[in-house]
């Protein structure tokens, strides 16, 4: 599992909708520190006993060096949990040590990339060739600067450690572009400042027809289980 933003009652809530419980969970792969992705994390880990990896970085961040089951990475080393291999790499956010993962089993690669002010040519050389794209698509900046949010807070957003943009999704799927490419899920959409529609405006001209797909990813809902084939 990679994050842990909610309560564990809310965790297990969702999991349990899509056929699966916390117990199963054999790693809690956590990105960096800010607390919609790790509030939860030491809950989730002392209630099911589950190993949590994070950096050295965002460990000391988050202050988890008393958890039990706490192992600390390097983000240019690649783990291993039974058949499947996870590559992290790091990533320019506000953060301090954030990073983000690449998952590969059975000759099938999935990338994630969520948390990210700019896409770097290192982001790129990770995500190529991945069968599975999940991409942040965190704001329409028209939206964002027209709406009411602090000035701070839009330039925070909008900065080279903020978040990545409809745009710049857009940008980042055409540089690692391939006909392998099966799914692509749009992430952390912000309730305010974008939409599904916004989303697929942007993206749709970089997909190929039938095979290549698009999924938005709801903040209320669990996705359904999508294969990768």
């Amino acid at each position: 599992m990679v994050d842990c933003g909610l309560s564990v009652k809310a965790i297990t809530d969702r999991m349990v909708s899509i056929g699966r419980h916390p117990n199963e969970v054999s790693a809690l792969l956590v990105t960096h520190e800010h607390s919609d992705h790790a509030k939860g994390v030491t809950h989730f880990t002392r209630r099911f006993g589950t190993q949590v990896w994070m950096t050295y970085g965002t460990a000391a961040a988050l202050g988890a060096d008393d958890l039990p089951t706490l192992q600390t990475f390097s983000c240019h080393k690649k783990l291993a949990f039974d058949e499947i291999d996870v590559q992290p790499y790091p990533v320019p956010h506000d953060a301090r040590e954030p990073c983000q993962y690449v998952f590969t089993a059975a000759d099938r690669r999935l990338g994630v990339i969520t948390d990210t002010g700019h896409v770097t040519p290192h982001i790129l050389d990770c995500l190529a060739y991945c069968d599975a794209l999940g991409i942040e698509c965190n704001h329409d900046p028209e939206v964002l600067w027209q709406g009411q949010y602090p000035k701070a807070v839009k330039e925070r957003v909008t900065s080279q450690l903020g978040h990545l943009s409809n745009g710049q999704a857009a940008d980042l799927l055409a540089g690692v572009k391939h006909e392998g490419l099966q799914w692509v899920i749009a992430l952390h959409l912000s309730q305010k400042n974008n939409s599904p529609d916004r989303v697929t405006e942007s993206l749709k001209g970089f997909l190929d027809g039938p095979s290549q797909k698009l999924h938005i990813a709801s903040q209320d809902v669990p996705s359904p289980w999508l294969e990768i084939v």
